[in-house]
């Protein structure tokens, strides 16, 4: 993923970012064991966040392990692993193989041919155990990939096409929580995409690539701040769909944590982008 949905460090509790650290640690040394370092690659902010949120709903309490790694060859480091570890470092293997797929089959890219080649083998348990994920994400990135090909300028359903792998990436098992971890997959999805597509669009328009944004860029490129503000309000839309599912949901353990995550920290790369335009955000 993107790395996007992340901490906002000062505004969390001592007590609270060790916690956090620990998640992301332990999701760490699962993709080293599970995957091996080609794995460990992989690790991403956004899926410890899956890892929490889903340990939190069904109240899986990871017991405290210590471990070393390469980071920390000296001194053991305290890592917090629940079932739902094991299944965000499956999901992140899974995306990766498939954005392997997409780089192979878009720019006959050698490092997306070789990623299939190294992560085959190990991909098809996953999808094996997890069909209904596997099929969605390879349905979502063929859709996506059909979009950005026709350089569609429908943010809506470029960006949604993202948010519907997500949604099922959410969704560990189908019961009673599902509409609400879909409602939250699918717009922080949407959110992620369009985040992304926002930080990248100077680059993309200066080389003549495809951004879903560019048409809206187009439009306003003389008053950036008012670009940077219909993109800011996109945003705060999807996030704002998204939060409220979350509350209604019954996450009780690390629920700071999850708060910080998706009302400060998800901002982080936005706020920073906006200080380097000297654009105040909203």
């Amino acid at each position: 993923m993107f790395g996007y949905v992340t901490i906002d460090k000062p505004e969390m509790k001592v007590r609270d970012y060790y916690q956090y650290k620990g998640y992301y640690c332990g999701l760490c040394h699962q993709l080293r064991e599970t995957y091996g370092i080609r794995g460990q690659m992989t690790l991403t902010y956004d899926m410890t966040f899956v890892v929490i949120l889903l340990s939190s709903l069904y109240e899986e309490e990871p017991p405290l392990q210590t471990r070393r790694c390469a980071v920390h060859p000296v001194k053991k480091i305290p890592i917090l692993r629940s079932p739902m570890t094991r299944y965000g470092a499956d999901m992140n293997m899974l995306l990766t193989y498939y954005h392997f797929v997409d780089d192979w089959q878009d720019e006959k890219s050698l490092l997306g041919l070789t990623g299939l080649h190294l992560l085959h083998k190990k991909v098809q348990g996953v999808k094996e155990q997890y069909p209904r994920q596997a099929a969605v994400f390879l349905r979502q990135l063929r859709k996506l990939h059909t979009l950005e090909e026709a350089k569609s300028t429908d943010i809506d359903a470029v960006s949604g096409a993202f948010g519907r792998l997500m949604e099922e990436l959410f969704v560990f098992r189908p019961d009673q929580w599902e509409e609400k971890l879909r409602r939250m997959g699918f717009y922080l999805g949407k959110f992620i995409y369009l985040m992304d597509a926002f930080e990248d669009l100077p680059e993309d328009v200066e080389k003549g690539l495809y951004n879903p944004l560019t048409k809206l860029w187009s439009e306003h490129a003389e008053d950036p701040g008012t670009f940077s503000g219909i993109c800011g309000q996109m945003l705060e839309m999807m996030i704002s769909e998204c939060s409220s599912a979350f509350e209604q949901l019954p996450c009780l353990q690390e629920v700071d944590i999850l708060r910080n995550i998706l009302y400060s920290g998800v901002w982080m790369k936005y706020r920073k982008l906006m200080k380097d335009k000297d654009i105040p955000a909203s």
